[in-house]
């Protein structure tokens, strides 16, 4: 523990006669801290600290800081278990002068979509130009839509999911355990969503290669159309859709140009930012959560319960999720063009 700083200040006063009340108030200093700082003068005669118990550390020498601090800067990731090891220290030991003296702390790695500065600086601009759109509230008419594999296997987050159990279960036989497996039996999915409602659900089973040809003939002549004409009626409206192979084929683009009114292009939303489109941050996590909570037998039973799950999802929860685009644009914008952390 660090000395109190304003020690030596207090029992100057303290000599000159002032009181512990007059002290505290000209210091601005705790009255509990001043009578303290009085108490320990009168004990030792010095504002030095009291003696310290046990063997003083030797091994927390400034070379060895420096040298610790040099390999934490060339590698942030480094293990404090086998950077101990290698300097022959204590794992206890080193770990006090990583948080105590170096003032480091350890944080999780995080997952993210790639981003170089190329993309981070075309990303910054076209949000900016969403950012105008939206401002004019265009971000309502706008149908979001995106695509996700779902697997029969019980979802499992990482960083969140935990098991509450009497100290020293961690091997115990009633500790859950999420299992995996090799190529899993999986279904795509397709959807989309607008403030005022969504689209059905589209299946793709396993093995069907979603190809331009697929996607226009599955999704957007056979499913998008009908609904967009019943839905929007002869309203304006806006298409998004990310850039995947089938969704930027030059053939696709001209089906959209040919049967909406407003398919975003290539120069209007941009690549890499699942973070931004409503889907990604925050429906299929909706989806996930209520259909793959525990493991599936079949995909049909998968499918079913996506479809319950969809079904659940109310016109006011889209726009609300909708309503929330906006707040991720000014947050990319705020990162210039990076990555950025914003709950819904």
């Amino acid at each position: 523990m660090k000395p109190n700083p304003m020690r030596p200040a207090i029992i100057d006063l303290h000599e000159k006669g002032f009181s512990a009340t007059a002290i505290s108030k000209r210091l601005a200093a705790p009255r509990s801290t001043v009578n303290l700082a009085i108490l320990r003068y009168k004990e030792l005669g010095t504002t030095a600290d009291r003696p310290r118990k046990g063997k003083p550390a030797t091994v927390s020498t400034p070379s060895l800081r420096k040298k610790v601090r040099k390999r934490l800067g060339r590698n942030t990731c480094r293990s404090v278990r086998q950077m101990a090891k290698q300097l022959n220290i204590s794992r206890r030991t080193l770990g006090r002068i990583v948080k105590s003296e170096l003032n480091l702390f350890p944080y999780k790695l995080t997952k993210a979509h790639y981003l170089n500065e190329k993309n981070k600086q075309a990303r910054l601009k076209k949000v900016k130009v969403l950012l105008k759109r939206a401002a004019a509230g265009q971000h309502r008419t706008t149908l979001f839509t995106d695509e996700k594999l779902f697997t029969v296997q019980r979802a499992h987050n990482h960083q969140n999911d935990r098991q509450w159990l009497p100290k020293g279960s961690g091997k115990a036989s009633d500790r859950e355990t999420v299992s995996r497996e090799q190529h899993p039996a999986s279904v795509m999915v397709w959807a989309g969503i607008c403030s005022s409602g969504k689209t059905p659900l589209v299946f793709i089973d396993q093995g069907v290669k979603i190809n331009a040809r697929l996607y226009q003939e599955q999704v957007l002549k056979s499913v998008l159309v009908p609904w967009a004409l019943t839905h929007y009626g002869k309203k304006h409206w806006s298409l998004q859709q990310d850039w995947a192979p089938a969704h930027k084929a030059k053939t696709t683009m001209a089906l959209c140009q040919r049967l909406f009114p407003d398919p975003w292009s290539m120069d209007i939303w941009p690549s890499s930012s699942p973070d931004l489109n409503p889907m990604d941050f925050s429906v299929w996590s909706i989806l996930e959560s209520k259909a793959c909570a525990t493991r599936h037998t079949t995909v049909e039973s998968l499918k079913r319960t996506l479809q319950e799950a969809w079904d659940e999802i109310t016109v006011e929860q889209v726009a609300a999720i909708v309503d929330h685009f906006p707040k991720r644009l000014k947050a990319c914008i705020s990162a210039k063009g990076g990555h950025f952390e914003l709950e819904l």
